[in-house]
Parts: structure tokens; sequence; C-alpha cells
């Protein structure tokens, strides 16, 4: 049923689809006390509560234009963004160097990939959706053309490491909270949160260059700017260090636009298997 919905509204112009949207997030926050509570402490968190309304309205619009990203025709998505700084991207290819690409969940992160993925092959790690009849729509809007999936499995990981040392990038949202053994606590905003150790294991594993990007949504429908940013962090400290860098980064990132970041997922959860430290760290 979702996906019939989801097809029948990529037909709506983005505009329109931003403003469902936006109702949508203030539907949504009125009716789930458990998303309102987690929404504005996290914003609390992060010292972004006067972000509260815009976030809101901003989480709604990240549902619905899915519907446009996924299954409206590429060309026509291609249309709706338009690309900075490319030549970072440019000069690394050109050097043969493999690189990664970190999102974190701000803008439409779905719209990076494929942006790239006009220019270059691109595979990224992806989590295969909960609900199975998800999965064919999910698994077909991602996997396009230059545009390659590896699940989030060992499998994945070696097939994200065999692409680099080719010369060739690959994409990962390092603020996922991985499994266990799989990360390190690290600084997230003021608290500790587990945080994956992937990201510079492939970048040195790889001998690969970082960069940062992200999809930032334009007011009233208007499309995306799609920005590169250089990843500016020292790896060359422990694993945990490491991960601090990358947080920290992150952090910048999206305060850039903090109201388009996922406020509403549970960043500091504790995994299964994995023992706690103390909630509040330095920042």
């Amino acid at each position: 049923m979702l996906v019939i919905l989801f097809r029948a509204l990529s037909v709506f112009p983005l505009p329109f689809l931003h403003a469902l949207g936006s109702s949508l997030g203030w539907l949504v926050y009125s009716l789930s006390s458990s998303y309102r509570r987690r929404l504005r402490a996290n914003l609390a968190q992060a010292g972004y509560e006067d972000q509260l309304n815009a976030a809101v309205a901003e989480a709604g619009k990240a549902i619905i234009e899915l519907a446009f990203v996924w299954c409206a025709k590429p060309e026509r998505v291609a249309r709706h963004a338009r690309v900075e700084n490319w030549n970072l991207v440019q000069e690394r290819l050109d050097a043969g160097r493999g690189i990664v690409f970190l999102t974190p969940h701000l803008g439409c992160f779905e719209m990076t990939a494929q942006q790239i993925a006009l220019k270059t092959a691109l595979t990224v790690m992806y989590r295969p959706p909960r609900k199975s009849a998800l999965k064919p729509l999910v698994e077909g809007a991602r996997a396009r053309h230059n545009l390659h999936l590896a699940p989030a499995t060992l499998s994945g990981v070696r097939i994200l490491a065999k692409t680099l040392k080719s010369g060739q990038p690959i994409g990962l949202l390092p603020d996922q909270v991985p499994q266990e053994g799989e990360g390190v606590w690290a600084p997230w905003f003021g608290r500790t949160a587990y945080t994956m150790t992937l990201p510079a294991k492939l970048a040195q594993l790889g001998k690969a260059d970082i960069l940062l990007v992200y999809a930032e949504r334009l007011p009233r429908g208007k499309g995306y700017v799609v920005r590169f940013v250089p990843f500016e962090g020292d790896l060359s400290g422990t694993a945990a260090d490491q991960a601090a860098q990358v947080n920290r980064a992150m952090e910048q990132l999206i305060a850039r636009a903090p109201a388009q970041y996922f406020w509403s997922y549970n960043r500091y959860k504790q995994p299964d298997g994995v023992a706690g430290p103390d909630s509040e760290v330095s920042a």
C-alpha cells in the first residue's frame, strides 16, 4: 500500500509535497508523545531549542519527499538539485584516490548519493528496511545507474574496502548507531553516543580521502543544494579519538542547517550487549 502511495505522490510538484510534508510533521508531533519528547530533548541537548518549529516541519518534508526522490524519473529529480564544490571530488577522482563520502541524516541525504552517481560510480552501505514490503521500493530507488548497494554486513564491508582500493568512492551514514563490537563511545553534542568506527577504518585501509556532503532543502520546494565540504579531522589517534573527530565534523555540518537534521532519531541508545559509559562528557 505504501509503495502505491509513494508512486502516486511522486507525480505532484515538489512545492506541493513539501507543503504536505510540513503538515504531516506537525500532525505526527501532535499525536506522538514519545516522538515529541525525543525531538525536543535532542534539540535541547544540542542547543538548538529555537529550531523546534522549523525542525517539526522539516521532519515531515523529509518523509514525503522520499516519494519524489525515489519514485519520480531520475532526470526530473536531477533538475531540482544543484551541486557546489564538485571540484573537491573531481580532484580526487583525477588523482585516482578513493573517497569516503560521509553524510549525516541532514537535509535530503538520499539526494546526495543520486547526484554523485550522475557523475561517477558510487557504492553506498545500507540497512534493509524492517518492513519487507518496502524492500523492493527502497532497493530499486537506490540501486540506479552508477549507484551500487553494499549491505551493512561483513560481506558489505569487504565490498566497500575493495571498491576503495580500486580508486572508486563509497558512501556512509556515520551517525547511525552501530551494533555491538562495531563502535565506540564518543562525544555527540555533549553526551556520549555509541559511534561507528568504520569510516576511519575504511579510509585508512583504502588510503582514501574523507569528504563530507549534504543536500540542503531549499524553502518553498525550490529544490536542493548538494554541498561538498573537506574533512579537517585528525585520524591518527585511537578508534575512540577517530570516532570523536568524525562526530565533531558531523556536528559542524549540522550547524549549517540545524532544523533539517533528523532530531527524532534515538542517537543515544545503548545497543544490546554494549556496556554504557557515563552519559555526560566534556564538549
